[in-house]
């Protein structure tokens, strides 16, 4: 009975051992490039050219007029947002986030 633990055990060992090696292969040998932009691009990229009625993007304090990236309306005005993280902040307590 001890033989066959023994047995198991080692072979567990030994699969996991294996299985380890080929998931290291995998992520050496992947084919991709990662494209660093710069501060301006990823601006242009993000800007929109709408009119809101913040300056300030509520949640983060980024000027809206530089970046721009969402906007939301609440009670018939339109806010705007870096991101839309910062939008779907906004939207869980409009009210907080409001300094008028």
């Amino acid at each position: 009975m001890n033989s066959i633990k023994y047995t198991c055990l080692i072979l567990s060992i030994g699969l996991t051992i294996v299985s380890c090696d080929k998931k290291k292969e995998n992520t050496q040998n992947n084919d991709f490039e990662v494209k660093h932009i710069s501060h301006e691009e990823m601006k242009a990229a993000t800007k929109l050219d709408i009119a809101v009625v913040n300056d300030v993007d509520p949640i983060c304090g980024m000027n809206t007029k530089e970046h721009l990236g969402d906007t939301a309306t609440y009670k018939g005005k339109v806010y705007g947002f870096c991101s839309t993280m910062c939008k779907e902040e906004f939207l869980k307590d409009p009210e907080k986030h409001i300094h008028e």
